[in-house]
């Protein structure tokens, strides 16, 4: 790869604008501040930021299967995937979809992103029900690789010098990220869920610009459907707290 092209493949990986990544990041950021705030009023002190405890974390909407199954709590199942157990754990799923998120969305668009991203996050956090059903999870990573997924399987179908490229930039991504859980004991059914659905869209994702724009009316809606699933959920995490 010239000069020329690396610089063009990389300026894409960049945050540009009020981009749907940019959003998604200072979203998990916000969250993270007001739960690390009030695990510091509560007394936590500096475990609030590093390693906030159970109770804080299901308090800020971490998935707990037990009360999204007796208690109806089915907001969870989307605010976990913006919860973090600590300052590492938000940095470095930040990080990788910062990497990851800025290229995708210029190539498939917001709606087509945050399909992904809602749809696999939903898939990971059904595979914990499975692998461990009583675990409290929390974290976005189930969702990054389902875009990481996604990528590597839409990228392949893409084909051509760029899509391969595409495709081994988000394939070298997915090994550090699961090198990277296994070290530190994350979520391994979450991060399998998400890649597999995540690869299974993008197999089946419209390629050409043509059969995009045929399907542009179908993904926009979803998307959209998907916000407010998103907000409300969000909305929920404070109404809980009274309603409990």
């Amino acid at each position: 790869m010239n000069n020329h092209r690396r610089q063009q493949f990389f300026l894409k990986t960049s945050l540009r604008g009020n981009s749907l990544v940019q959003i998604l990041i200072y979203s998990n950021l916000i969250l993270f501040t007001l739960m690390v705030l009030h695990g510091t009023m509560l007394g936590f002190g500096m475990s609030a930021i590093m390693h906030p405890s159970s109770r804080l974390l299901v308090h800020w909407g971490a998935q707990y299967w037990p009360l999204v199954l007796d208690n109806g709590e089915w907001w969870r199942c989307i605010t976990y995937a913006f919860t973090h157990g600590g300052l590492i754990h938000l940095g470095f799923n930040m990080v990788v979809l910062y990497q990851v998120g800025p290229l995708l969305e210029s190539e498939i668009g917001w709606t087509r992103l945050f399909t992904v991203y809602t749809l696999t996050a939903l898939v990971a956090t059904l595979a914990g029900l499975l692998w461990h059903p009583v675990t409290i999870v929390v974290g976005a990573s189930g969702a990054i690789f389902g875009l990481i997924g996604f990528s590597v399987s839409y990228y392949h179908r893409v084909g051509g010098y760029i899509g391969i490229q595409r495709r081994n930039f988000m394939f070298q991504w997915a090994m550090m990220a699961f090198i990277f859980g296994f070290v530190v004991g994350a979520d391994n059914a979450a991060h399998l869920g998400g890649a597999l659905s995540g690869a299974a869209l993008g197999w089946i994702m419209p390629v050409s610009i043509r059969d995009q724009r045929k399907t542009e009316g179908l993904f926009k809606g979803i998307a959209i459907t998907c916000v407010i699933l998103t907000v409300i959920s969000i909305i929920f995490i404070p109404i809980s707290w009274f309603i409990g």
